[in-house]
């Protein structure tokens, strides 16, 4: 019994202590959890403070980074910038270069530059022949011609056009083992008739103005040499005025193109001597027949010889001719010696060299084919004695060269050619020869672009012959031309 109290009272004294733990318990774990959750609250203080340092820190390095990356991109662009710059400016200067620079012109061929030039050229004429008729598609119907002049007829008038003076040419040069090699080939219209009549397949006014294909020159030059068909050395060409016509002022000019071989040294800066062997040919009269005959009997070429000066103030030009004239008839040869001089030249008007005053004067004894389109024989062949005798010529041409605009300017122009025949000849068998011709001539020329030339021109000219006999003409013409 008293182990039961015992026990009893363990339990009542268990049961009045297990409440007052309890308390003590919960109580220290409150005080306990109150102050795990102020640590975890420093914690996510600290945590958070730490993430929000983090951010910060991000926000800085990415600030500086974005800061770097706009510097470097301000740099690069500032070098891009200046890259540009620099390119625009060396692709200016050498735009510049480039548009200043002279365009290459012509095409290649191999080691061979080729080029092509000429102009178009129509002529529109109104010629007024006072002493007779002048036969359709001839030369004196297409350009002023002395010889064609009509004498002792009644008068006639034409109008014409053609497009004959229309000229082609090229122009060939070379490089070869240090060697200047050089071509040129030249052609025109003008000066072979091949009017339906005459030429199979040509052409006439009536319908399709067809004109054969003439040589003019075609030459080559291999350093200071020059072979084949080219202006005779004998001539000076800058002399020609600019004209409407073919020539202008033919009876005044020395003016031929024949094969050659010619020799160019150049003496000074200035001073060039030019001299040649020219392949000859000798047109002949008889008494009575002032018809001209190419013999073809030649034995010897003619020779020639120009001194060419170029100044500040012009150009000047001295030339010598010698030649022999020969005939053959009935196995017998005549012969004859002749020579002319001409002394030619251009004088500057103005610095910029679009004025000027041009002239050649020329004397000669049997040269006749060299001056006014063989307006004189080279000689007259009388049968009785088996005799050439001589025929001597003086001629003339000067013009001027007048600017009044930069697209407007005058060309005046006066040309003269007088012939005397041997005391041997007598006057009544001389009878239908022609004596002397002249002429003058101004025009008006407009360029309204720059290789446009519209121009207008009054000529008028006169044939006179040995028996005193003459013929005029009056010749209004106008002309359009574009060269390229």
């Amino acid at each position: 019994m008293g182990n039961w109290r015992n026990v009893a009272g363990l339990l009542a004294a268990s049961a009045l202590i297990a409440p007052q733990a309890a308390l003590a318990k919960n109580r220290h774990e409150s005080e306990l959890e109150a102050r795990v959750a102020k640590l975890e609250a420093e914690i996510a203080e600290m945590h958070g403070a730490l993430e929000a340092g983090g951010k910060q820190a991000h926000a800085i390095a990415a600030a500086q980074t974005a800061a770097d990356d706009a510097a470097k991109a301000a740099a690069a662009a500032q070098a891009q910038a200046l890259a540009a710059a620099t390119s625009s400016a060396q692709t200016a200067t050498k735009l510049a270069r480039f548009e200043s620079a002279p365009l290459p012109e012509g095409i290649r061929d191999g080691n061979t530059t080729i080029k092509l030039g000429g102009y178009l050229k129509m002529i529109a004429a109104n010629s007024h022949f006072g002493d007779g008729p002048v036969a359709t598609n001839s030369l004196g119907r297409d350009f002023y011609l002395p010889q064609a002049i009509p004498t002792g007829g009644r008068a006639a008038t034409y109008a014409d056009a053609t497009a004959k003076q229309t000229r082609l040419w090229l122009n060939f040069a070379s490089t070869v083992a240090g060697h200047q090699v050089k071509g040129y080939l030249e052609t025109d219209f003008q000066t072979t008739a091949n009017a339906a009549p005459t030429i199979t397949g040509g052409g006439s006014q009536r319908t399709t103005n067809g004109y054969t294909l003439a040589l003019r020159r075609a030459f080559m030059t291999v350093d200071r040499f020059t072979f084949g068909q080219e202006w005779t050395t004998f001539q000076y060409v800058g002399a020609l005025p600019e004209s409407t016509d073919y020539v202008g002022g033919v009876e005044g000019t020395v003016f031929v193109r024949q094969p050659q071989i010619r020799y160019s040294a150049p003496l000074t800066k200035s001073v060039t001597l030019n001299i040649a062997v020219e392949n000859p040919e000798s047109s002949t009269a008889t008494p009575g027949s002032p018809t001209l005959v190419e013999n073809g009997t030649d034995h010897l070429p003619d020779f020639t010889a120009r001194l060419a000066v170029a100044g500040t103030y012009g150009e000047l030009s001295l030339a010598a001719l010698a030649r022999q004239i020969r005939l053959e008839t009935a196995g017998v040869g005549a012969t004859a010696t002749g020579y002319g001089v001409s002394a030619a030249g251009k004088l500057w008007l103005n610095h910029d060299k679009t004025s000027d005053i041009r002239f050649m004067a020329t004397y000669g004894k049997d040269i006749g084919r060299y001056v006014g389109l063989n307006f004189a024989p080279d000689a007259v062949y009388v049968a009785a004695s088996g005799r050439l005798e001589d025929v001597k010529i003086f001629a003339a041409i000067a013009a001027a060269r007048i600017p009044i605009t930069p697209q407007l300017r005058i060309n005046l122009m006066g040309s003269f050619q007088k012939v005397s025949y041997a005391g041997a000849l007598q006057a009544a068998n001389l009878a239908t020869f022609n004596k002397r011709a002249w002429s003058v001539a101004g025009n008006l020329f407009y360029s309204p672009v720059k290789n446009v030339d519209l121009g207008v021109e009054y000529r008028h000219g006169e044939r006179e012959l040995v028996s005193g006999v003459s013929g005029a003409v009056g010749r209004l013409e106008f002309a359009a031309k574009y060269g390229f």
